[in-house]
Parts: C-alpha cells; sequence; structure tokens
C-alpha cells in the first residue's frame, strides 16, 4: 500500500500542515509524518503537536541546527533513505525552510509526485536563502497551492503550468480559525501582567536584525524609546538569545519561546506586532492587527495591499514613527484576504484526491 508522507521541518510547517493531515485522514488516506527536526524543543516542536492535536511524528530525522548546507545534506540522506524503504505514493511539503528544499530535492529525484503548500510567494530578494528555498521547490512540484493571487501571477512568470497551479487559500489561517478560542481561553497576557488591546508583541529572529549586533542594537533601542508610553513583550527566538545578552538595560519584557495557542492567544489581544517574521504577518492580517515589519520587501504583499502590514527599513526614528503611526490604525480598516476563510485544507484535499485518483485508491 502506498501512503503520503507528510514532510514538516520548523514550527510555521507544523501549523500549515496540521489541517491537511487531519482532512487528509478523515478522507481516509494512509499518511505518514515526517519531522526533519530542524526545529527542536518544546515551544518550538514538541508542544505544538498537542496544541493541534496531531499524532507523533512517524519518523523524526533530529538534524537540528547548522549551516544551510549542513541542514539541506543531512536532511536529504535521511529523506532519501527513509522514502527507499518506505517508497511513498506522495510527498508533501510546505513553506520554505531547508526541510522543504531538501525533501522536494529527494521526492523528485526518486520520481515521486510532489505537493507544495504556500506555493508562488516571492521576496525578490536573492539574499535571502527562503526565497532560493520557495523558487526550486516549485519549480520541482507537480501541484502547486497558493495562498494568494500575486503567488498565481510569479508562478505563471516563471513559466509553470497553470495546470499545477491552484488558488485554495491558507492553511496557516485554517489552524487559527480552529485553535483561536482556545487560545484566548488561556488569558496568556496575564502572565506577563499586560491589559488587553494595550500592549505590543516583538519577534525578531532575520539574521540581518538579530546576527549583526548593531542592527539589533539599533531596534531594541527604538523599541526602548517607544516602551516609555507602552509595555512591550518580546518572546526570544533561540537564535536571537545569544545577542540578547549583548543589550544593556531595558523594560522590555523577554520572554522564551511561547508554545503555539499560548503566543496566538497573545497577538490576538495586542494593539501592534512588530516583526521580521512571514507568517506572523499573514496571522495578524487575518486577526485585524495592525503589524510593522522589519524589513525591506515582503513575500506577502496581500499584507500589504490588505493594509494591516507596514514595511519599515533598519532606521530608529522610521521604526519609531512608524509604530506611533500603526497604533493609530483602526481594525475597520483592514481588509480581509480572499479565501482566508479556514477552509484551504478542504480544498486542498478535494484536488489531490482529484488529481491523483488512481494514487490516492491505493493510498486508501
Amino acid at each position: 500500500m502506498k501512503s503520503i508522507l507528510a514532510v514538516i521541518g520548523a514550527r510555521p510547517n507544523i501549523i500549515k500542515m496540521a489541517p491537511v493531515i487531519r482532512s487528509l485522514k478523515t478522507a481516509g488516506a494512509r499518511l505518514k509524518i515526517v519531522h526533519t527536526g530542524q526545529h527542536y524543543g518544546k515551544a518550538l516542536s514538541s508542544d505544538i503537536f498537542q496544541n493541534l492535536q496531531l499524532p507523533k511524528p512517524d519518523i523524526n530525522f533530529k538534524i537540528g541546527s547548522g549551516s544551510h548546507a549542513h541542514q539541506i545534506s543531512e536532511c536529504m540522506k535521511k529523506f532519501e533513505s527513509f522514502c527507499l524503504k518506505e517508497k511513498p505514493g506522495l510527498v508533501i511539503v510546505s513553506g520554505d525552510v531547508n526541510s522543504t528544499l531538501a525533501c522536494s530535492l529527494v521526492a523528485s529525484r526518486l520520481e515521486i509526485p510532489l505537493i507544495h503548500i504556500e506555493s508562488g510567494l516571492r521576496s525578490f530578494d536573492p539574499s535571502m536563502p527562503e526565497e532560493t528555498n520557495r523558487i526550486l521547490t516549485d519549480h520541482l512540484s507537480n501541484l502547486l497551492f497558493v495562498t494568494e493571487a500575486s503567488g498565481i501571477k510569479n508562478l505563471k512568470k516563471e513559466g509553470i503550468s497553470t495546470k499545477k497551479i491552484h488558488f485554495v487559500g491558507n492553511t496557516m489561517i485554517d489552524s487559527l480559525k480552529e485553535t483561536l478560542k482556545k487560545s484566548l481561553a488561556l488569558k496568556p497576557w496575564k502572565k506577563f501582567n499586560l491589559t488587553p488591546n494595550n500592549y505590543i508583541v516583538v519577534t525578531l529572529h532575520r539574521p540581518s536584525n538579530v546576527d549583526n549586533i548593531k542592527n539589533f542594537k539599533l531596534i531594541i533601542s527604538a523599541l526602548n524609546t517607544v516602551q516609555k508610553k507602552y509595555d512591550i513583550i518580546f518572546p526570544v527566538h533561540p537564535r536571537t538569545q545569544k545577542n540578547l545578552v549583548k543589550i544593556k538595560k531595558s523594560k522590555i519584557i523577554f520572554s522564551p519561546p511561547l508554545d503555539y495557542l499560548h503566543f496566538l492567544g497573545l497577538i490576538a489581544k495586542a494593539s501592534l506586532i512588530v516583526t521580521d517574521s512571514g507568517g506572523i504577518q499573514e496571522e495578524t492580517l487575518a486577526l485585524k492587527i495592525p503589524c510593522l515589519t522589519i524589513r525591506e520587501n515582503t513575500e506577502r504583499p496581500i499584507t500589504i495591499t490588505c493594509n494591516s502590514n507596514t514595511l519599515v527599513k533598519l532606521n530608529k526614528n522610521k521604526i519609531i514613527s512608524q509604530i506611533k503611526k500603526k497604533l493609530n490604525v483602526k481594525k475597520r480598516t483592514i481588509a480581509a484576504a480572499p479565501k482566508w476563510d479556514g477552509r484551504a485544507h478542504q480544498r486542498i484535499t478535494r484536488i489531490i484526491k482529484l488529481k491523483f485518483q488512481d494514487l490516492f485508491k491505493k493510498i486508501r
């Protein structure tokens, strides 16, 4: 019997893949969860399976941290070995992390049909490793599921057949809608003595923002200025932690990474999110929370056109002024994104069953 391999590697992948995994299992698919172990630890990995009511992975490669070359090569070796043993009928990947590209390369080389969830996003910034991962994965895939209209445009420009492209919506928002009520019931803001709708949440992990200590200090300095008037909480990503010790006194609330449910509840009651994350840009749009992204580009232009997100360059005065401006944005001015209705996973399952009818019969 052929199986579907659902590949996850980092926390965002788990969030995006969870609704699809449940939907395919409900449809009767024989599905196995492959965790590459690119993200590890409770908050970034193990807790989220419980948060999203997912079974434990069928296998975990535990590739851990390392350079892009190390992560990709280790993941390829272990995934190839697993595929040769398992002989899957279909591989599903999501997002743009190193695990996504590594498993896509293996699936393509072994001639296993490949599906990419969250296809077509482009920052047009070749310095971002994620951009290379996205482009290569899309061109290796047999079926591409798109979250926003820009993805269709980008894929067509790159010469990918429209027969492979399907605009289905955003599975990350499916997870958000499924768990938001439970997240709010936890009231995570209370743990930090924060008042709902009266605090700012910060997340930073991009190398250009946190590995360069000069840039990191600039951002923290801007936040310290704002903090005199607004409470700020900053759940610290592991890669950011090493430079945090170099920061002098600050009244910002620094916390370890939060599990998905607590973090979602926290941002849902924030006045503003300051970030450099792609996924959080999307979540704030769905929640109608103003977002300020400290980057020069975004692969998610829908967040700009719907008026939830604003890009800002690494300039202290501009960061401060944009934070103040965004805090005055009313929720009613933020538009809804097309098909971000919590049903993207249903569309994906329906299309997979249609496109792979013979295979799906073997999988069942």
